[in-house]
């Protein structure tokens, strides 16, 4: 009996899918955040007719067959790339990206990681900065005695001075894009790596190519619906209680199969 292990696999992708939704739901407040989709496809079918089989010397053919599915297994969990609302918060370094796009930021390690997390801050040396102290490309310094930063659309940085009336340039913040940003590694810290199925970085000016633009004094929240969350964690546990109940009958038939005398 096969529904043992169809059923079990049916339990672990509700399970999974429970995962999926808590964790949108933990970071309902995580700045840039978007949700995550758990997607599922069927397993291997087991072929004991198969369609179009001749049944008969006329040649009659079996217009369906029969082919037994053996469940179903994990396919993708899927970044869902919708625009958070923006929240104003007035802060110089608070940016937010309104449309598609990625900052770039410098690991240690040398290598670039992207993100779309506009809560940037300032270093000792005067650096452009995430809260994790990762510098933003281009790397861009603030002088100690600029009294403020007005950061544009398009993502250019002045610095205005008390002893100066035209602010002074200090770089381009540009944007990043990708072919499929779903592809992105995921690694934690609102931070995602380049992969092989993302494609490579393409670099422009925000406004431009179809990047978003920058919007100086907000910051983007995160995409997750409760609403839409609830309802899918109700279907997952309802999935789950319905997966379980066929394993209770399913073992109740090869009790009852094995007393037969």
């Amino acid at each position: 009996m096969k529904a043992l292990q169809i059923a079990a696999s049916g339990m672990a992708a509700q399970q999974m899918r429970v995962d999926v939704v808590s964790n949108n739901l933990a970071n309902m407040s995580t700045t840039g955040y978007n949700a995550r989709r758990a997607e599922f496809a069927d397993l291997h079918y087991q072929q004991l007719a198969r369609p179009g089989t001749v049944t008969s010397e006329d040649g009659s053919m079996m217009p369906t067959g029969i082919q037994l599915g053996l469940g179903v297994r994990p396919a993708a969990v899927s970044v869902v790339l919708a625009q958070g609302s923006l929240e104003q918060t007035g802060g110089d370094l608070d940016v937010a990206i309104e449309g598609s796009g990625y900052l770039e930021v410098s690991l240690p390690s040398g290598t670039s990681a992207y993100t779309r997390d506009g809560a940037l801050k300032r270093s000792a040396d005067g650096l452009i900065v995430t809260a994790d102290g990762y510098e933003v490309a281009p790397g861009i310094t603030i002088p100690d005695d600029a009294r403020s930063v007005s950061i544009s659309a398009s993502g250019e940085v002045y610095a205005y001075f008390s002893d100066t009336v035209q602010p002074q340039l200090l770089g381009q913040m540009n944007l990043v894009g990708f072919t499929n940003a779903k592809g992105l590694e995921a690694t934690g810290s609102n931070l995602f790596l380049e992969s092989e199925a993302s494609g490579p970085p393409l670099t422009g000016v925000a406004g431009e190519d179809g990047l978003g633009t920058l919007r100086q004094g907000y910051l983007e929240e995160s995409s997750v619906d409760a609403v839409r969350e609830v309802t899918e964690l109700i279907k997952a546990q309802r999935g789950y209680e319905l997966n379980s109940k066929v394993i209770t009958a399913a073992d109740q038939m090869l009790s009852t199969t094995a007393q037969v005398r």
